[in-house]
This record gives C-alpha cells, structure tokens and sequence, in this order.
C-alpha cells in the first residue's frame, strides 16, 4: 500500500510477527522511471529476515521490463505485477485494474515480463473490472504464461474495498492454476482468514489493511493453525506499536518537517483508529497537528489495558463486507 507499507513499516510489523514474505509499494514503470530509492530501500535494507517482493505497475511492456531488469539486479525474492489497483488516477493511466478491461494487452505484458524474470514470477489480480465474466478467460492467461503464484483480490475494480469477497471465484482459481494461488480482501482477524481458506483452498493468504489495522495478525493466525494460545493484544500493546512505528519514521528521515511526520502517521492511523474508543479516537487523530500533540493523545486513548476488539465494526466503512466470510 503507497506511503503506508514502506521499510519502517516492515520492520515494525516483523517485531510482532513477520508474514513468510513482503511486498513492496509499487515501482512505477514509465518512460523515464527509475525505482524510486525509498521503495528500493525496502529490498537492500530490509533486516527483517524475509524475502521481499518487488512490486511493479506500468502498462507499457518496453517500460515493464526496463524496471523489472534493474529491479532483478537486488536481491529481490521476485517480479510482483500489479493488475489490481482500482485508484481512478491508475486506471486512467490503463495500468493496475485498468488493465483488466485489455486482456490481450495484459497477454503481452505478461509474456514480455516471462522473458526477462527467470526466478520466481508472480501476479496479483482482482477478478474483473466491472464483473466477473471473463475471469476464467484471465486464468488462462495467466496458465499459459507459467506464472509462478497468483494473489487474487476476491473483487472487481469497480466493487474497490466495499463489497464481500467473492470466493467463489478464488476457488475456481485454486482450482484452475498450476501454480501457488493467495487469497487476499477482508482478512480482519483469525476467524476471517481461517473462513477464506476453507471456503476456497488457497495456499495462503496476502492481508494489508487487515495487518495496518492489527500488526499481530499473523502470529495470531499461526498460533492458531499451530493450535497455539492466540495473543490478545491491549490497547497499551497497541499503543507500543505506534509509538515505535512513529520513532522509526523519525529515524528514517532525521529531516522530517514535523507536520509531514504527522501526516504519514495518519494514513496508518486511519485504519487503526476505527472503531476504537467510541470514535473519539478517530475524531482527535484528524484533527492533531503536531508530533507532540499526536503522542499525547494516542497515550490518552490508549493507556488501558483491556484488550482490543478483534476486528471491526460490522457496517464499517474502511473494511466492508467481512462479515460474509463468517458466514455459512
């Protein structure tokens, strides 16, 4: 996720339980682009341990591969090709879920990319733009490329983060794939990522806003597929995580203008803050301004020690739908 998955972030998130592996913010590839060094970092400086996927977005083969090849000369665990982003300004751009309305371009991106990534190759897609017609026609696609795992997002473009998953449609890709297929959307807790993988057989699961919002999300899930106690984090815990997630911003950028420092934090706290604390939480955290002002209040909302509520509101607004993964 731009601005919100970066290197501090990963390192963060590692301490309370690092998924098998990364993937970067997207590289964008365009005439002219070169990786941007601070995505780049998230591959040469990462210490967590963990292999790291290079993430790529574009909609241009010549350009695609340029990145991909620069990209191949870091220790990267592989070529991430984005066919997923439902942003209006990236769809435009026919890239991302823009792609899903060309299936022949995406034919070609996917060959020119083939012939360049001689390791591991793989794709994230959502299953349609406007429905899901011709899902299985994209399958083939990606079977007849010899992609190495496919991540699917259980929506359309159009449906963005604000409709239930569709595993119905995961599990014909499971069915269909050769290769490793994640399932990915509205992973909130271990109740709903257990739900997922039984409802479709994916081989694993890819959780983003569902790890902003709980960091100890996937120590929480292997515990329980390990038959292991599941940690329940309190807000104190919580409160820990942001505290150290804001000091190594800090860190990263010495010459951060405080304000900005402020501003990145908030694009992680938007997913944390909802439905905490009545919605008082949420209400302060727009309207901080300072990095002091920011501290005072998180430890005012989040000095007790009662646990946090394992997933969200039902009817929330940013995790929408996941209330159908429980169902049966």
């Amino acid at each position: 996720m731009q601005a919100v998955t970066d290197l501090p972030f990963m390192r963060v998130q590692a301490r309370r339980g690092a998924p098998d592996w990364f993937v970067t913010e997207y590289f964008r590839a365009y005439p002219k682009s070169v990786a941007k060094s601070y995505i780049l970092r998230s591959v040469t400086e990462n210490d967590t341990g963990r292999p790291v996927f290079a993430q790529l977005i574009g909609g241009e083969a010549e350009h695609l591969v340029r990145m991909a090849r620069g990209l191949l000369r870091h220790e990267v665990a592989g070529i991430d090709l984005n066919l997923g982003c439902p942003a209006p300004i990236v769809c435009r751009k026919n890239a991302g879920g823009g792609l899903l309305r060309n299936p022949a371009e995406i034919d070609g991106l996917l060959g020119a990319l083939r012939d360049v990534v001689d390791g591991c190759f793989t794709v994230k897609t959502r299953i349609g733009f406007g429905d899901a017609e011709g899902f299985a026609d994209l399958l083939e696609l990606f079977r007849k490329h010899g992609i190495d795992g496919l991540t699917v997002h259980g929506r359309t473009v159009k449906g963005r983060y604000q409709t239930a998953v569709d595993t119905d449609a995961v599990r014909m890709a499971v069915e269909t794939m050769a290769c490793p297929v994640v399932a990915n959307g509205n992973v909130v807790d271990v109740e709903t990522g257990l739900a997922f993988l039984r409802k479709t057989g994916a081989a694993g699961l890819m959780i983003g806003r569902g790890a902003i919002r709980n960091p100890w999300i996937f120590s929480q899930l292997a515990a329980a597929m390990e038959g292991r106690e599941v940690a329940a984090p309190t807000h104190r815990d919580l409160l820990g995580h942001v505290l150290e997630l804001s000091a190594e911003l800090g860190a990263e950028h010495p010459d951060y203008d405080p304000l900005l420092h402020v501003q990145r934090m908030k694009k992680t706290m938007a997913f944390i803050t909802h439905g905490l604390c009545g919605g008082e939480f949420e209400y302060d955290m727009r309207r901080v301004k300072t990095l002091e002002g920011f501290h005072e209040m998180c430890g005012r909302h989040l000095s007790g020690d009662e646990p946090l509520p394992p997933r969200p509101p039902e009817g929330s607004k940013l995790f929408c739908g996941f209330e159908d993964l429980l169902a049966e």
